[in-house]
């Protein structure tokens, strides 16, 4: 049975292992990469993987920009957070949540998609989105490419569809910066809380859930200490969800969806 790093130091073992999940299990985030590009080849195998994600009722509702030109990596950088990641990794993809080639569908069809503008489907767009991305982070991975997700990117949505010439009714849902990853980059699998803080057995059980958490953070502030990171886990995400100050202008997405084209109603 093996050991899993990414439980830390808490005793725990998987009987059940085979290549895949090693790859799965022993991802973490990378954001110093080397000088080789992705090839064009490998960007269209991380592509193949992402369509391969499953999708609700086949609609397909995401599409995907890659940015490999300098300065508009710089740009994009300083729109999320100035990242310095951003420009310096090779390839950068803008996963997007796309409701507009439903309504050009039913443009040239003469009729109207009027569930798009419920909130529902919104969801559905962010959903596969992501569902498709995490698909390609895995065949990134097995490719020896490193990658990390780029959240920021929703700090300015109106000014990153503007970068990228994004269609009514489309929202850059994150980034994902893609590259070789630097082996003199200081970082490890991170700890995530145990199993038992988050498997759940016929019904939710939040005494018994919760009951993990003080382990969990002693272990993670330990991880955070080997880098040089203060904190535990609760402290951050108290830190990260205390209110519209700590959401990077984020607070204001529903406005945005609405001015882009997604009504969510």
């Amino acid at each position: 049975m093996a050991v899993l790093p990414r439980y830390g130091d808490a005793v725990h073992g998987l009987g059940a292992l085979n290549d895949v999940l090693r790859l799965q299990l022993g991802h973490r985030s990378v954001r110093k990469f080397g000088p080789r590009d992705v090839t064009e080849e490998e960007l269209t195998a991380l592509v193949a993987a992402a369509q391969s994600a499953p999708t609700s009722s086949n609609l397909q509702p995401w599409s995907v920009v890659a940015v490999r030109d300098p300065e508009r990596k710089q740009r994009l950088a300083a729109l999320a957070a100035n990242q310095a990641f951003v420009a310096q990794a090779p390839l950068f993809l803008v996963w997007v949540a796309d409701l507009g080639r439903a309504r050009r569908l039913a443009a040239r069809a003469g009729t109207e998609v009027a569930a798009a503008d419920y909130l529902e489907t919104t969801l559905i767009g962010f959903v596969d989105t992501a569902l498709a991305a995490q698909n390609a982070v895995v065949a990134a991975h097995s490719l020896g490419l490193g990658s990390v997700f780029v959240g920021a990117v929703r700090n300015h949505p109106d000014e990153v569809a503007v970068e990228l010439a994004l269609p009514p009714h489309t929202v850059a849902t994150f980034g994902l910066a893609v590259g070789t990853p630097d082996p003199t980059e200081r970082a490890g699998v991170k700890p995530r809380l145990p199993q038992g803080a988050v498997l759940h057995r016929e019904q939710y059980d939040a005494a018994v859930a919760d009951a993990h958490i003080g382990a969990y953070d002693e272990r993670l502030s330990a991880y955070n200490a080997r880098f040089g990171l203060p904190g535990d886990w609760s402290g951050r995400v108290l830190a990260r969800l205390q209110g519209p100050s700590s959401m990077a202008g984020r607070h204001r997405l529903r406005a945005t969806l609405e001015r882009l084209g997604l009504p969510s109603r």
